[in-house]
């Protein structure tokens, strides 16, 4: 799931910002009764108030959080850009939980059956400085060389299959696009172990596929009044690597390998 943006705010244009506790809710329950083995959001958990608050702030992520954490199993978050728009990435990673992430963590990886699961951060400025309280303009996400060459290393130690997740995209130039992305797919690339990269940040959603590589972006939770207008999928990664992506409500439903014995015990899945 990605885009929540929850904020006690009224609405604007097509984001409906109260209604994004009860449309995660209906997620975390399906995630639940579907047994998934782990629940991630692609950023823009919550929003903000105008002018922003911090202590309002602040208290739109704790409550996006509880929701969130209902689900029950492990739970993994990655920033996106108005994660930071009035407080900083140490207060965001402070008050939510990633599971067995250490907290100060805003890019890392973890191990699911033989799966590897790499989340970036693109919450850079081109100067290498953080997002921290607004002191950014959105189109400017970069991956910095610090982050890169974790990646590589990363990705050199993996022993399966890599799943990578992002909040801004990496499969194009442009506003929506991280500024560094073919630097970073040069390198998902040569590792020859990235099968699919799943994104948010564009609400309208995509689909590409890259050197081999599927591209798919999420649509955004938060446009759209009523349950029917929320956004939400499971992957399941099957043993032969075939992939296939069930979207609910506006989610794209999708194959992104053909060939898949969808019923497969051994299945790995995750929202």
């Amino acid at each position: 799931v990605t885009d929540c943006h929850y904020a006690d705010a009224d609405v604007a244009g097509v984001r409906f910002y109260r209604e994004s506790l009860d449309k995660l809710g209906e997620c975390v329950k399906l995630m639940n009764a579907e047994k998934v083995d782990f629940l991630i959001e692609l950023g823009d958990f919550k929003d903000q108030d105008k002018p922003p608050v911090e202590r309002e702030t602040l208290s739109y992520l704790e409550a996006v959080e509880r929701v969130f954490q209902e689900f029950d199993g492990p739970t993994y978050h990655v920033l996106g850009n108005h994660d930071m728009d009035s407080i900083s990435k140490r207060q965001f990673l402070s008050r939510v939980d990633n599971t067995n992430i250490d907290s100060g963590r805003s890019y890392y990886s973890f191990d699911v059956n033989r799966l590897h699961f790499v989340v970036l951060d693109a919450n850079y400025r081109t100067d290498g400085a953080d997002y921290d309280h607004g002191n950014f303009n959105w189109t400017d996400a970069n991956v910095p060389t610090a982050e890169l060459t974790w990646l590589v290393q990363d990705l050199a130690e993996a022993s399966g299959p890599v799943i990578v997740f992002t909040h801004q995209l990496l499969d194009g130039t442009g506003s929506v696009y991280v500024k560094n992305a073919e630097q970073v797919r040069r390198i998902l690339e040569a590792s020859g172990k990235v099968t699919v990269v799943f994104q948010g940040h564009h609400h309208a959603g995509s689909y590409s596929n890259i050197a081999g590589i599927h591209y798919y972006t999420l649509k955004a939770l938060v446009e759209g009044t009523g349950p029917e207008n929320s956004s939400y999928v499971i992957a399941e990664v099957l043993p032969d690597g075939g992939i296939y992506v069930t979207g609910y409500r506006r989610a794209e439903t999708m194959s992104l390998v053909q060939n898949i014995e969808r019923q497969n015990t051994n299945a790995v899945k995750w929202e």
